[in-house]
């Protein structure tokens, strides 16, 4: 695979998101050299097994975000249960107890928003299913800071509310299904799409 002119890949889902996280993951290989970053609504106290079910079942290594963790690629990290994820300007992980964002801790918006500051146009921006508008002024900023932005095509989402906001909000790059959207991810770093 060829050096990535993307050094993040932030993804935001919710309700149904799941099922989506687990087909989109089966398209990336453990080699992918674009780390991700991945916030998906859940209950609060629930002690999730979310980074360990999809670990076993995706190629890439797939874990719970733990605070001041530096970013590696090979890996897709997921926000802990009833924490904000942010992203630090020496590309580490950082979890935050601040208030809820959107009703939500951990908030899309709060991942996107500090992800385009420190990535820019290296950044890409991914909204997939939801029930909330959650991830969708994060995802304009991605796109006001020049990275690239995909959403899951709402006619194809379990929940079509957040993609649609999303849409709604940001002149998106792309509307895909999941299908697209992984074979998308694999040509972008010169893989077989």
């Amino acid at each position: 695979m060829s050096d990535p002119q993307y050094d993040a890949i932030v993804i935001g889902s919710s309700a149904g998101g799941l099922r989506v996280l687990l087909e989109l993951l089966a398209f990336i290989p453990s080699s992918y050299p674009i780390p991700i970053i991945i916030v998906q609504h859940l209950l609060d106290g629930n002690d999730s097994m979310l980074a360990e079910f999809l670990d076993e079942k995706s190629a890439i290594s797939v874990k719970e975000a733990a605070d001041k963790e530096p970013i590696m690629k090979g890996f897709a990290y997921i926000a802990p249960p009833g924490y904000h994820l942010l992203i630090e300007e020496n590309h580490s992980l950082s979890l935050s107890m601040d208030p809820r964002v959107n009703f939500s801790r951990p908030s899309i918006d709060v991942l996107f928003d500090s992800a385009a500051y420190v990535y820019e146009e290296r950044c890409i921006g991914i909204v997939l299913t939801g029930a909330s508008g959650d991830g969708s002024q994060g995802l304009n900023k991605i796109k006001l800071n020049g990275g690239l932005t995909l959403v899951q095509d709402p006619v194809t989402a379990e929940f079509s509310t957040m993609p649609k906001a999303a849409i709604q909000a940001t002149a998106v790059d792309h509307i895909m299904t999941i299908d697209e959207m992984g074979h998308y991810l694999l040509s972008i770093v010169g893989g077989a799409s």
